[in-house]
C-alpha cells in the first residue's frame, strides 16, 4: 500500500500518518527527515545535499528523488510507505512517478485533507509552547490552568513567529499555489481521495480506513 499524504499546515496530517504507521505498519516518509538523515550520517548524496543547503540554496530535485530512491529501497518499504512532504511541485511529481514505475511501487491513492482556512489559522495560531520543557498547549482546545504559565514546569508560555496568524495565512497561501496543481495532477490519475479534515481526530481516521480497505 503505497500512499501520498497531502493537507496543509495545522489539517492533522501527522496525528493520521502515525495513526496509519501503528495500524498498517507502513513508514511514514517524509523528505525534511530523510535529507537530514542523510546529511547527518554523511551519506553521499547527503554530503550533495549540505553543500546546497549550507548556501542558503533548494537542494536540486535529482539529489532529493536519489535520496528517497535509496529510502525506498529500505526493508521496512517492503509492505508499502507513506510519503509526506513530497511531491511539491509537478516536475518532483513526474520524477517520482519515473522513479515508482522502475521499482514497481507505483502510488495506490494520494489522501488529501480538507480543512477551510479560517479554521487552520484558529488552529494554529492558537498554539503556545513552553520555552523551558516544550509542553504545547492551545488557547481554545487545551489552554494552560494559568494564562501564559506552564502546568506541568511553570515554565513561560509563548507563541512561535511562524504559528502568528499571519504568517499562518502566508504559509496556506503558499501551501495552496504548490500543491493545487498536484491536486489536480492526482484527480486526473483518477486516484486522489479528498477527506474532511474537520471531523473529529478519530472520525477521520475511520475515513481514511475506509478508503484504504480495498488496498491492505
Amino acid at each position: 500500500m503505497n500512499l501520498i499524504l497531502f493537507g496543509p499546515p495545522g489539517a492533522g496530517k501527522g496525528t493520521q500518518a502515525k495513526k496509519m504507521v501503528d495500524l498498517y505498519g507502513i513508514p511514514q516518509i517524509s523528505t525534511g527527515d530523510i535529507l537530514r538523515a542523510n546529511v547527518r550520517e554523511g551519506t553521499e548524496l547527503g554530503l550533495a545535499a549540505k553543500a546546497y543547503m549550507d548556501k542558503g540554496e533548494l537542494v536540486p530535485d535529482e539529489v532529493l528523488i536519489g535520496i528517497i530512491k535509496n529510502r525506498l529501497k529500505e526493508p521496512d518499504c517492503e509492505k508499502g510507505f507513506i510519503l509526506d512532504g513530497y511531491p511539491r511541485t509537478k516536475p518532483q511529481a513526474d520524477a517520482l512517478a519515473a522513479l515508482l514505475d522502475g521499482i514497481n511501487k507505483p502510488i495506490d491513492v494520494v489522501l488529501n485533507l480538507e480543512v477551510p482556512d479560517e479554521e487552520l489559522v484558529e488552529r494554529i495560531s492558537g498554539r503556545l509552547m513552553c520555552n523551558n520543557c516544550g509542553a504545547s498547549y492551545h488557547r481554545t482546545f487545551n489552554p494552560p490552568k494559568k494564562e501564559g504559565v506552564c502546568d506541568t514546569c511553570g515554565g513561560e508560555l509563548f507563541q512561535r513567529a511562524d504559528d502568528r496568524e499571519e504568517a499562518v495565512q502566508n504559509r496556506l497561501n503558499v501551501y495552496k499555489k504548490q500543491t493545487q496543481p498536484l491536486i489536480d495532477y492526482y484527480a486526473e490519475k483518477g486516484i486522489l481521495v479528498t477527506l474532511e479534515g474537520t471531523k473529529d481526530i478519530n472520525e477521520v481516521f475511520e475515513d481514511i480506513k475506509a478508503v484504504l480497505t480495498k488496498f491492505a
